[in-house]
Parts: structure tokens; C-alpha cells; sequence
């Protein structure tokens, strides 16, 4: 398919990324509105434990201008307790129905490393894997994603949300990191699985400063030629950094997002989507 022409922007030329039956222009860097059925995700606003708090947040997103949604059970954070795969399923099966009994045209992402999680998730409306671990954690969601042929949002992770935080790598953070999805890229190619979406993976068994040297190295990523994803909302490497709390976060999470799309980032993955859909609404012609 013929790629946009796309003069005088920040954004770069990109292709489709086909969905199902949805197809997504990436030409224009698109908004991922969070949708956290967990109890425990370190940004309590976003935490959301009711059937009609999860509907209204959903409606929230996509008034706001969501582009699509991205929903979890298993929180990632930091120290975040291990739950099993059978309360994971628990708690997004009920929200993915609703979901799409309610809103049948916007794309979802389910963010799990699970195989079986995965597989549930894409038989009830799932469009977009969203996997912390690479594989890593599961290796037969590589299995699941092949056979579904469903877009794969390949993160990189070094350790697990237990402990990450207490494995940093040594080196240059970027080419670890860049190696790492380079391999991961090739194994998914042989599995006939085009549709990648590369996610740096901020925050995930990384220091802050090795956080901002993927950040301000960002551009570089296009050498791997897939859409770029970026996860920086609310998160410790700007809390942290600014001595505040992620409920206080907000601005510094539009200064680096806008930093992010104007080094080539295709996705926005926010818990807050107005103030990130405006920093594209002002950097579009």
C-alpha cells in the first residue's frame, strides 16, 4: 500500500498497521488511552474496579480522542505482587466484553505476557498484544501471536517487575536495548508477524539516567524500521526526578511525550489522552 506524503512535520512516513479489520494511518502518531483494571497500578487515579468506572473511563478516552485502548489486569510497577493466571483472566474478561459491546470499533490492546491470557483476550475482541517481557516471560505467546497473526508491541524488559529495578544493566542502555528487539524482530518475522510496534520499554529494569539516554536516542530506534512506541506516563523518571508524585506528574509527562513524537515516536501510551492529543493537534500542519 502507498505510504502518505507528509511534508514539513515532525512526524515521519510510516506504513499501516492492519488490526483485524481496522487499519491504522501512522502517518499521524496515534493516542493509547490506559484502561487499568488493577488494584494496585502506581498511579492510583487509574486504577479502576467497577464495571461502570471502567465503561465511563473508556467513554472518557475516547471523547478525549483516544486512537486505542489499552487494557491490563497485572500491574507492572515496580515491586508489584505476582498474581496467578487465572485472576489475571478474571479481571479483564468481564471489561474486554463490555468494551466491546459497547464501543465495537475502537482498537484494543491487552497488555499481558501470558500465553493463555492472550489467547482468551484475542478470542473476545482483541486487536494489539502488548507484551512486557518479549516472550520472555512465556515463550508461547511467540506460539499465540503467530497463529493469530494480531499486531505485537515488542518491549524491552531486563529482569521482572519483581526485582527489575534491582538489575540494572550495565553499558550503553541503547545498543542493549536496540540488539535485544533487533533478535526479538527476527524471530517474529519467522513466525510471519510483521505488524511490530517497538516500545524501549521505560522504567523496566532501567536507572533514570539510562531512562533518559533512550529518550533524548529515541530517533535512532528507526533504524529497526517499526513504529515506536513510548510509555513514560506519570512514570518515576519523572517523579522521581522532580521530587513529586505521579498524581503531580502530568506536566512533565507533556514535555517528554512532546520530545518523544518530535524524535519520531508513533505511539503515545497515556493515562491522561487530551493533554497528549494536544501535543499532536499543535505539531500537525
Amino acid at each position: 500500500m502507498q505510504k502518505l506524503k507528509v511534508e514539513d512535520t515532525h512526524f515521519p512516513v510510516n506504513n499501516y498497521l492492519r488490526a483485524k479489520d481496522k487499519l491504522l494511518d501512522l502517518s499521524i502518531p496515534k493516542v493509547m488511552g490506559i484502561v487499568n483494571c488493577t488494584p494496585d497500578s502506581f498511579y492510583s487515579t487509574s486504577r479502576l474496579q467497577s464495571e461502570n468506572a471502567i465503561l465511563k473511563q473508556v467513554e472518557k478516552h475516547l471523547i478525549e480522542g483516544a486512537d486505542i485502548l489499552d487494557l491490563g489486569g497485572y500491574s507492572s510497577r515496580p515491586g508489584a505482587e505476582n498474581i496467578s493466571e487465572k485472576e489475571e483472566i478474571k479481571r479483564i474478561l468481564t471489561p474486554i466484553q463490555l468494551i466491546r459491546k459497547e464501543f465495537s470499533e475502537i482498537p484494543i490492546s491487552l497488555d499481558t505476557f501470558r500465553a493463555e491470557v492472550a489467547k482468551i483476550g484475542l478470542e473476545n475482541g482483541i486487536d494489539i498484544i502488548n507484551d512486557i517481557s518479549a516472550f520472555e516471560l512465556d515463550s508461547n505467546l511467540l506460539n499465540i501471536v503467530g497463529n493469530y497473526k494480531c499486531p505485537y508491541i515488542l518491549m524491552h524488559m531486563h529482569g521482572v517487575p519483581q526485582n527489575m529495578q534491582n538489575t540494572i544493566q550495565e553499558g550503553s542502555i541503547f545498543k542493549n536495548v536496540c540488539a535485544f528487539l533487533s533478535q526479538k524482530i527476527e524471530q517474529l518475522h519467522q513466525r510471519n508477524v510483521t505488524d511490530i510496534i517497538i516500545d524501549p520499554g521505560f522504567g523496566f529494569g532501567k536507572s533514570m539516567e539510562q531512562n533518559y539516554e533512550l529518550l533524548f536516542n529515541l530517533e535512532q530506534f528507526k533504524l529497526l524500521k517499526k513504529p515506536i512506541l513510548v510509555g513514560i506516563s506519570r512514570k518515576s523518571m519523572i517523579y522521581n526526578k522532580l521530587n513529586i508524585t505521579p498524581e503531580e506528574s502530568l506536566n512533565g509527562t507533556t514535555i517528554l511525550n512532546t520530545i518523544s513524537i518530535q524524535k519520531g515516536a508513533n505511539f503515545l501510551r497515556v493515562h491522561d489522552v487530551k493533554e497528549a492529543k494536544e501535543i499532536i493537534n499543535c505539531l500537525k500542519n
